[in-house]
């Protein structure tokens, strides 16, 4: 592959182009075969034919390997400090996952000096970079103070404009015999300080850490202050979370382990029309990672798809229970353990994500989008699950500048 860029910028001799952009008999993934796309001022100025490209001012040559929308990964918890491996042993060695340690990184967190958790969120975004992940959903939820949940945000936005305020992640040490004063702290000052830097707001609804009540006092709060909404829902067993975020009209419900058949309606009921503009869909967001991590039962997306529930993959990057940033890892997991085919997974990691951070500017290859794109080391999308745990990324373009790998 040689790379010759310049202010617009040609990419051709792509054997395999997955557009998302379905036509003709194309498929969901809109594929294009012997293609070529170029790149004016970071998006798309025109995509076809590699015979009918337009001359440009520099070039790279794709030498017949599949080309994808970048990789939209709209979970994650970079903003931390600290280490967690030896959890992971244990429950490697059988100790169930509780969610408990979240209050170990905490401790850690707070200690931190913002150069220390800027380092940290910079070296975590370039290595999913590298993985083909070009844009990134960043939570707080490490600080659960004022103070540190609004810098764990100011220097999440450094990295993203998709920030999420989890000032109820869990309840802190401080307040353990007082929830609900912490929930009342999370809706006044804690809110307050972190709207600056915060695009959406978010609540750990399960058991252990905040129930329906306290989630829909946080998320109405933050909704009236104009954030959007996520939810964690369903990861540790059957609970209120999914019908509370499809109740609120949430972006994502995220997690979605443990689903009962009125879950899956209710997700299925705000399934509509992409083409129409419509923001009412709430998202089911997988994260195999977490899963993987946890020995927890992985989510059943293959129950989820045939209900017609729109489904996203993300990895919950975080200390404790999903330390992997490879969005490729979290395709091969959902197409080895969830029942999802290669396209679907692919869809899901891209476009999927795409519509649970309700952007129709990524995860998408065509006129006017984001020029964000990620060259595969092979012929097909297909490797990605075929040839697990390879580094299979040759190249990534954001914004139209291809990246160092």
């Amino acid at each position: 592959m040689s790379v010759h860029p310049g202010p617009s910028l040609l990419v051709d001799n792509i054997g395999e182009l997955v557009t998302n952009e379905p036509y003709g008999e194309a498929g969901p993934l809109g594929i294009r075969r012997r293609a070529a796309l170029l790149v004016e001022d970071g998006r798309i100025a025109w995509l076809g034919p590699a015979k009918y490209a337009p001359a440009a001012d520099g070039r790279i040559d794709a030498d017949g390997a599949a080309v994808l929308p970048g990789f939209v990964d709209s979970h994650s918890h970079l903003v931390f400090a600290g280490d967690r491996a030896p959890e992971f042993a244990a429950r490697m060695a059988g100790q169930p996952y509780t969610g408990g340690g979240i209050r170990t990184t905490v401790g850690a967190t707070r200690a931190a000096s913002d150069d220390t958790l800027r380092a940290n969120v910079s070296r975590l975004r370039i290595e999913a970079l590298r993985q083909g992940t070009t844009t990134i959903e960043i939570k707080s939820g490490y600080g659960l103070s004022v103070t540190d949940e609004a810098r764990s945000l100011r220097i999440a936005g450094e990295f993203s404009t998709e920030t999420t305020f989890l000032g109820a992640h869990v309840v802190p040490p401080e307040y353990a015999d007082r929830p609900d004063d912490y929930v009342s702290l999370v809706c006044g000052p804690m809110l307050r300080a972190a709207l600056p830097y915060a695009r959406w707001i978010d609540v750990f609804c399960e058991r252990g850490a905040f129930d329906a009540d306290h989630a829909r006092a946080i998320l109405t709060v933050g909704q009236a202050a104009g954030l959007g909404l996520r939810l964690h829902a369903n990861q540790l067993g059957p609970g209120p979370g999914v019908q509370l975020a499809v109740e609120l009209g949430a972006a994502s419900a995220d997690h979605c382990t443990h689903l009962t058949d009125a879950d899956v309606d209710a997700l299925a009921s705000t399934t509509v029309d992409w083409t129409s503009g419509s923001e009412t869909t709430t998202v089911a967001t997988l994260l195999p990672g977490a899963e993987f991590s946890t020995r927890s039962p992985y989510p059943d997306a293959r129950r989820l798809l045939d209900a017609r529930v729109t489904v996203a993959l993300a990895t919950d990057c975080n200390p404790g229970s999903s330390y992997t940033s490879s969005m490729p890892f979290c395709i091969a997991l959902a197409v080895r353990e969830m029942g999802m085919t290669p396209a679907e997974a692919v869809w899901a990691a891209t476009a999927g994500g795409a519509r649970a951070l309700r952007r129709d500017d990524v995860g998408v290859l065509r006129r006017g989008a984001r020029a964000d794109l990620t060259i595969l080391d092979a012929p097909s999308y297909l490797h990605l699950a075929y040839r697990p745990g390879v580094p299979l990324i040759r190249q990534v373009l954001h914004n139209g500048v291809p990246q160092c790998q």
